[in-house]
């Protein structure tokens, strides 16, 4: 299955297109910078240059195209103000999403945050409180789409070695924790891989439960 990738230079989106690649799937990476094509093809992946925060709808569904499915794995990142939180954490995800109904893509992964779809605590830093809003307000624009959408909710990331076993629960019923990147990948492979998870909100951190019986879990 050919799996197209917004954010495609990203921890996580790396992480899954080696996943992905060594199971026979041919993942598409989606990046503004020409420079880290290199990275993506040791990945395993082909990087498609489209900068989602210029491009218009057209232009990203060209890339979608034939995929089985889309995966929204971009943010504007640290260090980024509140201006881009919106650009890229809402807006982006909004183009995407635009650009997989015309491509007539069904299938489509977001990775949000846990704490998305809640108002920052009262005196939240300004960036965090926009990066919340943003993430909320792209769930809010997936769900309401005649897509086969499932929206993961990871905890604080954390770059150690994945364990293979996570906590996935309902969006919503998990406060806080730290998940690895591995761990976040691994858990997206799985849903790719699991129709039955559309529809769901699923928040996301470590735990004792292995990846695949996790997601299988998720479905049911």
């Amino acid at each position: 299955m050919r799996v197209v990738i917004a954010g495609g230079h990203g921890k996580i989106a790396l992480r899954l297109e080696r996943l992905l690649a060594a199971r026979g799937d041919e993942p598409v990476g989606l990046i503004r910078n020409p420079a880290q094509e290199a990275d993506l093809r040791e990945a395993g992946a082909r990087a498609v240059v489209c900068d989602l925060e210029g491009a218009g709808v057209e232009e990203v569904a060209s890339h979608l195209r034939g995929a089985g499915a889309v995966v929204f794995a971009a943010g504007a990142g640290p260090g980024s103000g509140a201006a881009r939180k919106d650009t890229v954490d809402r807006a982006a995800s909004v183009l995407l999403a635009d650009a997989a109904e015309r491509a007539g893509v069904a299938r489509f992964v977001q990775i949000s945050a846990i704490g998305a779809g809640t108002p920052p605590s009262a005196g939240a830093d300004d960036v965090w409180a926009a990066y919340i809003r943003a993430k909320g307000d792209a769930e809010d624009d997936l769900r309401a789409r005649d897509l086969e959408w499932t929206i993961l909710r990871p905890g604080g990331l954390t770059d150690a070695p994945g364990t293979g076993r996570v906590s996935l629960a309902e969006g919503g019923t998990l406060r806080g924790g730290m998940v690895t990147r591995d761990d976040v990948a691994a858990v997206v492979a799985g849903l790719l891989d699991t129709p039955g998870t559309s529809g769901r909100t699923l928040d996301l951190v470590q735990g004792e439960v292995p990846v695949e019986e996790a997601v299988r879990a998720a479905a049911s």
